[in-house]
């Protein structure tokens, strides 16, 4: 395997705390970059966040599962981030570390020293990246974002009278995507153009853009009202979960012709949906169709899972072309050691966690997985 990474060569500073700045600098850490993360003395606020370690295997009590996890791989400087000196510090590494540095990631903005226009002053093609929470730059995190574009309105139970929020911060994940796609181009723009530059990336911006290229924000606008809630139905198609007659649980969806044929031949109800398909007045080879009368075909499956055990469902399902799965907790999916043969995870010793099976960049270059170190003691690096 090739030692050599797409962004060898690269310095990241990232000023950052929680999930989307810690990603960016994680995601190009993977990729090759040298990212420094500089935090206050002690650490930042999310130094401390849940999960933490409860001791069970040896680890000490309450060290942050979540930080080392989004920090592997990265060197750790802290710093007073208030005085001048410390200031200072960080100015330099940030426009004294090359032809591969002079990037700044950061979602600690605001700040006149470390703002855009001042380190351009010191150089000249620097490139820095700012996430901000809302639009407008006002403070927002993932859940409040979510809360006020829509989408706890339709997640889950159809029945459940109020809002729903996902567990998932999905806005944060992206959010963090976007920014490692966004230095990545600026870095291209840089070796093309000796330009350096400055990038705004709103939390709020990224998940409008979203729920708008997803057409969530422009059935309003073309079709007078938006999306109604689906419970575990998938909107526009057909699929949603059974239950198994010893109380497993799976979710299907056919997507396609062929995917939905083959989910009438498996539970043997060819001759009651063509049935269904003649009273109904419906064509069960159209999308629209099977999303329209999905209640009656999952009543109709229904009764087919609940009459068989989980086992003989996955088996007689890894037939068919149907896409299906059955749902594994956490706990389910460690303990039957998909992580163990997985080619994504590899081996990782943590020094104040433990040893486990960590995931690297799920992007494979020429069949190699990028892996990265764990994180290290926050303010240990010393910088050359």
């Amino acid at each position: 395997m090739t030692t050599t990474r797409p962004l060898d060569g690269i310095r990241i500073v990232e000023i950052s705390s929680f999930v989307a700045s810690p990603l960016c600098g994680l995601t190009l850490a993977q990729l090759g970059a040298e990212v420094i993360r500089v935090d206050p003395i002690g650490g930042a606020s999310d130094v401390k966040r849940w999960p933490l370690t409860d001791g069970d295997n040896g680890a000490p009590v309450g060290n942050s599962i979540y930080w080392t996890g989004l920090n592997k791989g990265k060197k750790s400087v802290t710093a007073d981030l208030r005085s001048p000196d410390g200031q200072a510090l960080v100015q330099r590494l940030i426009t004294e570390s090359g032809p591969g540095g002079g990037i700044l990631v950061t979602n600690s903005g605001g700040r006149d020293w470390m703002s855009h226009e001042t380190l351009a002053a010191l150089r000249a093609d620097v490139v820095t990246l700012e996430l901000l929470g809302g639009s407008d730059g006002s403070p927002a995190v993932d859940y409040t974002v979510n809360a006020g574009l829509g989408f706890p309105f339709i997640t889950g139970p159809v029945d459940h009278d109020g809002v729903v929020n996902h567990v998932l911060p999905a806005w944060d994940v992206v959010c963090g995507l976007y920014a490692a796609l966004a230095i990545t181009a600026a870095v291209r723009k840089r070796d093309q153009t000796g330009a350096g530059s400055q990038i705004r990336l709103p939390l709020e911006d990224t998940a409008l853009s979203i729920a708008s290229t997803l057409g969530y924000l422009t059935e309003p606008q073309v079709n007078s009202q938006g999306r109604p809630a689906t419970g575990n139905d998938v909107y526009g198609t057909y699929g949603s979960d059974f239950a198994t007659a010893d109380g497993g649980r799976f979710m299907i969806v056919a997507l396609t012709r062929r995917h939905f044929r083959d989910l009438v031949e498996v539970t043997g109800t060819t001759d009651v949906v063509a049935a269904l398909e003649s009273a109904l007045g419906a064509d069960f080879s159209s999308e629209t169709d099977r999303f329209t009368h999905r209640k009656v075909l999952n009543a109709l499956f229904a009764g087919w899972f609940a009459e068989h055990s989980t086992a003989d469902v996955e088996a007689a399902l890894a037939g068919t072309s149907t896409l299906a799965q059955r749902y594994r907790s956490f706990d389910e999916l460690v303990a039957e050691g998909t992580l163990a043969t997985h080619p994504l995870f590899a081996e990782l010793h943590q020094p104040g966690i433990g040893t486990y099976r960590a995931a690297g960049l799920p992007a494979a270059f020429d069949g190699e997985t990028y892996f990265t170190g764990p994180a290290v003691e926050l303010g240990s690096s010393e910088l050359g």
